[in-house]
This record gives C-alpha cells, sequence and structure tokens, in this order.
C-alpha cells in the first residue's frame, strides 16, 4: 500500500506539473516582438508628438526669440543710414546780470535778457559712409539667413530627440512586459520544480536553480522599470505631454539609397551647413565694412532755431525774439585715428578666415554623422531580420529542450537557460526596431529633412521667421515697441510623476 499511494502520488504530481510546463510555454511564446493592444482609445501618433514638441518645447521657443531679436539687426544697420532728428526746447532765467553804459547817459543799461525760451531743431541726412553702412546691412541679412537655417537645424534636433523619445517608452515598455512575463513563467516554473522535488523526482539543486534564475529576473523586471520611467520622463521634457497610448509608428520614406547620395543632399539640404556658409558671408561683408572707416563721410543738414526773450529784453538794443535757419553739407575726411582702422579690418579678416575654417569642420562633422546614420540605419535593419529568425529558432529550441526535459535527457538547467536565451533574443528585437527607427530618422536630419514643413507638420497656425523678418526688416518707427512677453512653450510642473506601467501601443 504505500508503494501504491507513493506511485499514485507521483503520478498526480508529473500530470500536475507537465500540465504547468505547458501553461508556463505558452505563456513564454505567446508575447511577440510588439505586443499589440487595441482599445477604445485614440493613441497618440509620433506626427502629433512631433507637432506638440513644435509648438511647446522651450528650447524651439528660445531659439525662435533668438532669431527674432537677429532679426532685428538689419533695422539697426539700416538706421545708421536714416536721417536724424532731434529738437531741443530750454527755459532760461538770468541770476546775475552786468549792465553795460550807453553813450550819452550815466546809468548802466541792461543788454541781456532777464529770461527766454529757445527751441531749435536739426536733420541730418547720411549721403555717403565709405560703404561702412551698406556692408554692415549685408552682413546683417546674411546673418539673419544663418539664424534661419540654424532654427531649422534646432528643429531636426529636437525632432530627433522626440523620435528616440517616442521609440525609447515603445522599447521599454515592451521590455517591462517582456521580463514581467519570464517572472510570471519562472514563478510557475518554480512551483512545479518545488512539487516535483517534494515527491523526490530531482533535487534541492535543481530547486536552487529555478530560485535563482527567478530572483535574476525579478531584478532584471525592477531595472527595466526603472529604465520605463526615465524614459516616459524624459518624454515628457521634450513634448510636454505624457506618454499614455502611443501609436507605432509608420515606415519613413524619403531615406536615400546610398552613402553617396546622402552626403550630395547633405551638402545641398543640410542647415548647420547652410548657417555656416551664411555666417561665412556676414563675415566677408564685415572686412569691407570695416574698411570704409578710412574713407570720407557726406552729410546733409538743416537746422533751425527760435527764442522769444517774454519780455525782459530792451527793445532799444535787443529785439523781442529771435529766430534762425540754416542748411548745408558736411564733408569729414578721417586723416589719422590712432590705427583703429587697420585694426578693426584685420580683426574682421582673422573672423572671416574663422568661419572659412568653421564651414569646411561642419562639413566634415555632418559627412560623418551622414555615413554613420546610413551605416546604422543598414545594419541594425539586417540585425532586426537576423534577430526575427533567432527568435523562430529559440523558440523551436526552447520546445525541445522542454520536451527531452520531459523524458529526462535535459535538466532544469537547460531549459532555464533556453528560456533565457529566447528573453535576450526578444529584447534584442525590440532593441534594435528602436535604433533603426531612430538611426533612419537621423539620416534624415542629416540630410536636412527633418524640420517641421519637411515632415508635413501642420503649422500653418504657428510661428514663420520668415513672416516676421518681413514685418521688420523694415521697420522704421521709434515707437513700434513690443508688449512684455510672457513664455510660449508648456510647463511640466502640473503633470504627475511617471509610473512604470507600460504604455498601451497601437498600430493606428
Amino acid at each position: 500500500m504505500p508503494a501504491a499511494r507513493s506511485s499514485l502520488s507521483s503520478h498526480a504530481t508529473g500530470t500536475k506539473w507537465q500540465t504547468a510546463r505547458k501553461a508556463c510555454f505558452a505563456a513564454t511564446v505567446s508575447v511577440s516582438a510588439f505586443t499589440v493592444f487595441p482599445h477604445g482609445v485614440h493613441a497618440q501618433t509620433l506626427k502629433e508628438a512631433l507637432l506638440e514638441a513644435y509648438r511647446t518645447n522651450p528650447t524651439l521657443a528660445a531659439a525662435r526669440a533668438n532669431q527674432r531679436a537677429t532679426d532685428e539687426s538689419v533695422p539697426l544697420a539700416k538706421a545708421d543710414g536714416r536721417p536724424l532728428s532731434a529738437a531741443d526746447t530750454a527755459y532760461t532765467e538770468q541770476i546775475l546780470r552786468t549792465g553795460q553804459p550807453v553813450q550819452g547817459t550815466t546809468v548802466p543799461v541792461q543788454t541781456t535778457p532777464a529770461r527766454s525760451v529757445s527751441g531749435q531743431a536739426s536733420v541730418t541726412v547720411p549721403l555717403y559712409n565709405g560703404g561702412a553702412i551698406r556692408n554692415a546691412i549685408k552682413a546683417a541679412e546674411a546673418r539673419v539667413e544663418a539664424g534661419q537655417s540654424d532654427l531649422r537645424a534646432t528643429e531636426a534636433s529636437v525632432f530627433s530627440r522626440v523620435v528616440a523619445a517616442y521609440w525609447d517608452v515603445i522599447r521599454d515598455s515592451e521590455i517591462v512586459r517582456l521580463n514581467a512575463q519570464n517572472v510570471t513563467t519562472l514563478e510557475v516554473g518554480l512551483q512545479s520544480t518545488s512539487d516535483r522535488y517534494d515527491v523526490g523526482d530531482i533535487t534541492r539543486t535543481d530547486v536552487a536553480q529555478s530560485q535563482s534564475r527567478l530572483d535574476s529576473a525579478r531584478a532584471d523586471l525592477e531595472r527595466a522599470r526603472a529604465q520605463l520611467v526615465s524614459s516616459k520622463e524624459n518624454y515628457v521634457s521634450l513634448v510636454g505631454s505624457t506618454p499614455d497610448d502611443l501609436a507605432l509608428p509608420p515606415p519613413l520614406s524619403g531615406l536615400p539609397a546610398t552613402p553617396e547620395t546622402a552626403v550630395e543632399t547633405a551638402l545641398t539640404d543640410n542647415a548647420d551647413i547652410a548657417a555656416a556658409r551664411k555666417v561665412g558671408t556676414a563675415a566677408r561683408y564685415d572686412v569691407r565694412s570695416a574698411r570704409g572707416a578710412v574713407m570720407p563721410r557726406v552729410s546733409a543738414f538743416a537746422n533751425g532755431s527760435y527764442t522769444d526773450f517774454l519780455g525782459s529784453e530792451d527793445q532799444r538794443f535787443i529785439p523781442a525774439t529771435t529766430h534762425s535757419a540754416a542748411a548745408g553739407l558736411t564733408i569729414s575726411v578721417p586723416l589719422y585715428q590712432g590705427g583703429r582702422p587697420a585694426a578693426a579690418q584685420r580683426q574682421a579678416v582673422a573672423r572671416e578666415t574663422a568661419a572659412i575654417e568653421q564651414t569646411i569642420a561642419v562639413e566634415r562633422d555632418v559627412i560623418a554623422q551622414v555615413r554613420a546614420s546610413y551605416a546604422s540605419w543598414r545594419s541594425t535593419e539586417a540585425a532586426t531580420e537576423s534577430l526575427r529568425s533567432a527568435i523562430r529558432a529559440a523558440e523551436l529550441s526552447l520546445r525541445g529542450v522542454e520536451a527531452e526535459h520531459s523524458v529526462g535527457n535535459r535538466t532544469i538547467l537547460d531549459v532555464l537557460n533556453a528560456r533565457q536565451e529566447l528573453l535576450g533574443v526578444r529584447v534584442q528585437l525590440v532593441t534594435a526596431r528602436r535604433d533603426a527607427y531612430v538611426a533612419a530618422f537621423s539620416l534624415l536630419a542629416a540630410t536636412g529633412h527633418a524640420d517641421a514643413r519637411e515632415l508635413g507638420l501642420d503649422v500653418s497656425d504657428s510661428y514663420d521667421p520668415a513672416a516676421h523678418y518681413a514685418r521688420v526688416r523694415g521697420s522704421f518707427l521709434d515707437f513700434a515697441f513690443e508688449p512684455q512677453p510672457g513664455p510660449n512653450a508648456s510647463r511640466t510642473t502640473g503633470l504627475p510623476a511617471q509610473d512604470a506601467a507600460p504604455v498601451e501601443m497601437s498600430n493606428e
């Protein structure tokens, strides 16, 4: 009877273990590389995230404000060539006066009025400044164009960070799911192993191996959750909202076919290169403007004055009012300025040389970035395909190891290793898909095709740098002031702290 009870107990436990093992395996292989959770709530798309960042990101808002400041350099340069007009008014009360004797009298007569009101106005019109003003205006215009290109580059940089943050949340959410599923599977496996140990089917070593692998998986899950929180907070910092539901982005289009094509496109369209070239153009005009300091200056002037002595004058000698007007030309020929013009010209030449070298440096950096992004994109695309094949092989391997273990040809450690290998490959696939997309977008940005309009974002109601420049470039009014500014970017102080719950994903 004891033998019969032992046999019956062993059979029951074995059946229970077989059922648990099948459940473990079914749970393990049920997680795809990107799990899709259908739900009724609209998922935020990558395009919507980019548009929100375009409108509310403080880095972009600050770059636009700096560009508006650069726009004003043109009317400032033009102001030096425009007429200057001024008017002065004065009331004078003589505190001490001395009289002068007049022939035929013995009493001194006051020939200075006791009080007066006077006013004068003048207009000066610059006619010629040796080309200094004209070249200063051209330099300012070139810097505005450089600033607009810098703004495009800033947009592309922020968008690249948003794309990376968007995919980081997707990747880390899936990694948390994979690790959580692995913990569940190992918990079921540990229970099964403990049941088999209770009936003497396996040793304590097998139980210890299962327990060790479970504890390690729990630690991996906690690290994955911490990384997900970090990725969510980075997303909030860039986009300004929480990543509650995200849609898997569609494939990118317009990618170059070869690295040579990518480099050619970048040399033509990259915003950083365009900005560097415009800075060089501005520096060249600065050299010409500096040379104008030794040239003659010609200006026209007109002025007039009026004085009323308010009845305090002696009309025998002084009229009740006086007035005058004059007009003419002023020609100023610099003879010696202490060496300042030559020093300023040499300084401008040195800065032009630096701008030329900086342009070459930017071209080098862009070429390197384009080639590196292209290689990363192609390699991660190839790695993605290899990892999909690796997952199929790992799943087949796990099924085989578990089958062999069920008949005693494999150990618990073999099963645990096979399961860990499958998990590792799945995590690699999630990471590779993220890396491939981010590298592809970085390639678009490096070739100059990742700003708002290139990406098809509806920014018609947002800041337009060209429109703002067109509005202020000809401004000549002294009182056309701007109102007190306020923040344009959104704040995130009211948003809750992010948790480690994986975001829902859809294929919208």
